[in-house]
């Protein structure tokens, strides 16, 4: 059986989570994560040593780190085709965007979600909050300039936009103000017509 361990509050446990309802794959969710349960003790790091969700377990095998989750369950089915390229090019295309997704989006956004998105004590710094949004609506840019002309990332829907859907949520359900952005606007209401996405682009979970 396919154990996924994390809290749905978790935008990498929405990504796995989303990723498992694309693919019609049954799964048993634990709550693991801050403030439910403290993943920092030895039961959960014998599974993860970084103390963080999510975490996979199928029969005996523990993997960790969401988009290497997102990838092995997206082998686990012919179907998963339609996630997962078979072009080598294309497939490279989705692993550059869902890795930029992880590596330069997340970070950029950090200060400012914790300041006005999940007010959290001690993130309340004007000019590193400004920077924060600054940054972040620049990465926001270079995504909106990649869909230019494209429905998704990677031409047709995949891994990577499971991963960008969740963050480009995390953009609009952020309080401060916006520049338009047609290309990701019409991104983002392209992926809340997907029956799997809704319960990960809900404004309970930003």
């Amino acid at each position: 059986m396919l154990k996924i361990l994390g809290r749905v509050t978790s935008i990498n446990v929405r990504k796995v989570l989303w990723a498992a309802d694309e693919l019609g794959l049954a799964y048993e969710r634990e709550d693991w994560g801050m403030p439910i349960r403290d993943p920092k003790v030895p039961e959960f790091l014998a599974l993860n040593p970084n103390g963080l969700v999510p975490v996979m377990i199928e029969d005996g095998f523990v993997l960790w780190e969401s988009a290497a989750i997102m990838r092995y369950l997206a082998g686990a089915k012919a179907s998963a085709a339609r996630l997962m390229p078979d072009d080598r090019q294309t497939r490279a295309t989705m692993d550059q965007w869902l890795d930029w997704q992880q590596t330069e989006l997340v970070g950029s956004w950090a200060y400012a979600f914790r300041a006005l998105g999940r007010p959290t004590p001690g993130y309340d710094d004007k000019t590193q909050i400004e920077r924060s949004i600054e940054v972040w609506t620049a990465r926001m840019a270079i995504l909106g300039r990649q869909l230019a002309g494209s429905q998704y990332v990677a031409g047709s829907f995949s891994l990577a936009d499971i991963a960008l859907g969740v963050a480009v949520h995390r953009w609009f359900a952020t309080p401060f103000d916006k520049p338009a952005m047609p290309n990701v606007e019409a991104y983002y209401a392209r992926l809340k017509e997907r029956p799997a996405a809704g319960a990960y682009l809900s404004a309970k979970t930003p």
